[in-house]
């Protein structure tokens, strides 16, 4: 079988990075999380993961990709929720990168579209391939002509993982109400953080990309402040995304790592939100 060839310092580069936060997850706490298409995407691609792998056995880097997981899960749990009242709705991932939590939510009868620039989706379409009820989408999200691509008919769930951050608030502030008037009893679930922490986040990028003015990029100190003042009339909520879906008291996570997640959705104010259009 051929390997797809990811070449280093390109946008499709980072493909790989929460792609291989999955299978470490995976290896290290199976009875939390497990992505076997993850492990199995890793084998397919031509990449260099010798750093990752070095990195891999740091403190740091294993919490890192237990933040992932806690993600990608947290998403699956809104996602099914959904889906109870939705059966046949479309699941759309929104800069879905490798990503396949829409697809592991599949209940036989929905629907998934998944959504990201087209040298992303170049890569998607080689390593995962479209068919049946899924779809994948090459498009820039702040071009709301992707609407059209989305038949929201029998509902529509949107999810972003590790997305919104690279957005300037102003974006975001023109994307979400065009969703919400658009799709109308639909959902959008997807990871936030406070300031302090996005700039963190972005430290590495915001510098190799020349930008100085961090305090534009989207960030959610307060739900109250940040969200709800652009946004009217809907049903805005947020939970931890560490511990509020799961309280990681499996005998794989070591204690540390738990009080980690405690200042993450506290000092950080890591949480999903939820908006209900």
């Amino acid at each position: 079988m051929s390997r797809t060839h990811i070449e280093k310092n390109t946008v499709q580069e980072t493909l790989v990075i929460p792609l291989y936060g999955r299978k470490l997850c995976t290896e290290q706490f199976p009875g939390l999380f497990r992505d076997p298409r993850a492990v199995e995407l890793i084998e397919r691609i031509d990449y260099d993961f010798s750093a990752m792998e070095k990195q891999s056995k740091t403190l740091s880097y294993r919490f890192g990709a237990l933040e992932v997981a806690m993600r990608e899960n947290d998403l699956m749990i809104e996602a099914k929720d959904y889906l109870k009242e939705h059966p046949r709705a479309v699941l759309v991932n929104l800069g879905c990168g490798l990503d396949q939590t829409a697809e592991n939510c599949d209940n036989g009868r929905c629907r998934v579209c998944n959504v990201d620039l087209p040298d992303v989706i170049a890569v998607r379409n080689e390593l995962l391939p479209p068919g049946g009820r899924v779809e994948n989408v090459a498009a820039d999200l702040n071009d709301l002509s992707w609407f059209d691509r989305i038949d929201a008919s029998d509902g529509a769930f949107f999810l972003a993982a590790g997305v919104f951050y690279y957005f300037k608030t102003e974006e975001i502030q023109r994307l979400f109400p065009a969703m919400a008037k658009r799709f109308p009893g639909g959902r959008l679930c997807f990871d936030a953080a406070n300031r302090r922490a996005v700039k963190i986040m972005l430290k590495t990028w915001v510098k190799e990309a020349g930008i100085t003015g961090i305090s534009d990029y989207f960030s959610v100190d307060s739900i109250e402040k940040d969200v709800l003042p652009w946004l009217q009339g809907v049903r805005v909520s947020g939970r931890g995304y560490m511990l509020g879906y799961n309280d990681l008291r499996d005998p794989s996570v070591p204690g540390l790592f738990r009080l980690m997640a405690r200042i993450g959705d506290g000092f950080m104010k890591m949480q999903i939100v939820r908006i209900e259009f």
